[in-house]
């Protein structure tokens, strides 16, 4: 039967679990059933589900909490709530919660498949129009950030809300996580996607050449200043600008970019009027921007006018499951640029990725598919392509066992139990993450004896 979508189901009523899991299973969903709302919030912190239908009365967690969570976690998952003591007040609680429908006990079973079949179809719905409206973004040029992982995408969904609003930003993270495509992100969402966007590291200048950059100096203001300059930030007024690495920025000129913030007008360097200005100012740090307030290094003011709101990009290591998206996205990208044919990356490369840590981050990724594609001889990028560290770690992965070389199929073996334990078993995303369909996999699974798990 074909999939149709999962469900986490919550009752601390186990037989009225066990009643709605048969049910839902016979319907094609993949369910897991749990009996209190403590395990269920647990097992939404590492999975996410389309439909959750939960109990509204249970001890320590109730169904209302369960529905909070999920729908923080997971912006386009639907909840359904059920209970016995049922109430017009409790019933319009729930929904102005965002609960998709209030069964009231004792159902009917048939009730229960027409209210989940809506439900999934408006998740589907959701992520066909979240779809959609990225190609459309992609199409008028817009940033496009590759993710599947939930994290990332409550993320870019907080992004796209204050876009609009024109607030200032803090972007942190490790480097190579892409602080500057995510800024660029949010500017193509807001209300100045038509005007400019400049980006200057903080850390790349000194004193006197960034005060030039940023603020710019008129005509004889130092020796070789033979006509006026604008700076980055009289350029980026209306428009956006990126102050990368801003824990960098020396505290003089700190007091100086706070100014222009507080005042929106600026001096230029030798002039005597200022000029108005209208920036937003996105910055970004690989360092803990709260150890260089302590330290001194950065001003504590100056924190709070640019951190209205804060992003915190997870690393590549922290979010395995855009990975072989991330990669199968790279792979089309340079193969187009460079004119190859390489369409495929070898099991033995994806495991090795799958396995690795990315200090490096996405741009690390990015660089290894890129050499992969230039080194390509045929369609696929083989393990011979792989950087020479990385060739050996897929060696220390692929090591003897018990004194005997593995075969391929004890190698397809690990790599598919490996994949499943890191998707929380879901056959789907293992399917996605294989890259083979979920029949090609239930016949993998069935020849090695793991259909059950």
């Amino acid at each position: 039967m074909d999939y149709k979508g999962r469900l986490l189901i919550i009752d601390d009523e186990k037989i009225a679990v066990r009643s709605l899991e048969n049910a839902m299973k016979k319907e094609g969903y993949e369910v897991v059933g749990v009996n209190s709302g403590v395990s269920a919030l647990k097992i939404l912190e590492g999975q996410e589900f389309d439909i959750v239908l939960t109990d509204l009365r249970m001890d320590k967690v109730d169904g209302v909490q369960v529905l909070t969570k999920c729908k923080e976690l997971y912006p386009f998952s639907e909840v359904i709530m059920i209970t016995a003591y049922a109430s017009l007040p409790s019933a319009i609680d729930a929904m102005k919660k965002g609960a998709f429908y209030y069964l009231e006990k004792p159902f009917k079973l048939d009730e229960v498949r027409k209210v989940v079949k809506e439900a999934f179809e408006k998740v589907m719905l959701k992520k066909e129009n979240a779809q959609l409206r990225e190609q459309l973004e992609s199409f008028k040029g817009k940033v496009k950030i590759i993710s599947q992982e939930a994290k990332m995408q409550r993320l870019l969904e907080t992004a796209r809300q204050i876009a609009p609003t024109d607030c200032n930003v803090i972007i942190s993270g490790e480097s190579g996580t892409g602080k500057e495509l995510f800024a660029r992100y949010i500017h193509t969402h807001s209300k100045r996607a038509e005007e400019p966007f400049f980006a200057i590291n903080c850390g790349a200048f000194d004193k006197g050449l960034l005060t030039s950059e940023l603020f710019g100096h008129e005509k004889g203001a130092f020796t070789g200043a033979a006509g006026m300059k604008k700076g980055l930030i009289e350029m980026a007024s209306r428009g956006t600008l990126f102050l990368d690495e801003i824990t960098e920025m020396d505290p003089s000129m700190q007091v100086k970019l706070l100014r222009v913030i507080q005042e929106k007008e600026l001096l230029r360097l030798g002039a005597t009027e200022p000029v108005k200005v209208d920036v937003r100012f996105i910055a970004a740090t690989n360092r803990d921007i709260k150890d260089s307030i302590r330290s001194g290094q950065f001003r504590e003011d100056l924190f709070f006018r640019l951190n209205v709101v804060s992003f915190l990009i997870p690393a590549l290591s922290e979010r395995r499951d855009d990975i072989h998206l991330l990669s199968y996205y790279f792979l089309k990208k340079f193969s187009a640029l460079m004119k190859k044919d390489v369409t495929e990356i070898s099991p033995e490369v994806l495991s090795v990725l799958l396995n690795y840590d990315f200090p490096g981050n996405v741009r690390e990724l990015e660089n290894i598919i890129e050499r992969g594609v230039a080194l390509a001889h045929g369609s696929t990028i083989e393990i011979t392509q792989l950087p020479e560290d990385l060739r050996e770690l897929s060696i220390k992965t692929f090591r003897k066992k018990e004194g005997k070389i593995p075969s391929l199929e004890d190698q397809e073996l690990s790599y598919i139990q490996w994949v499943l334990k890191e998707v929380g078993g879901n056959k789907t995303l293992a399917a996605q993450t294989l890259g083979i369909d979920r029949v090609s996999l239930w016949r993998k699974l069935k020849k090695y004896g793991l259909e059950d798990e």
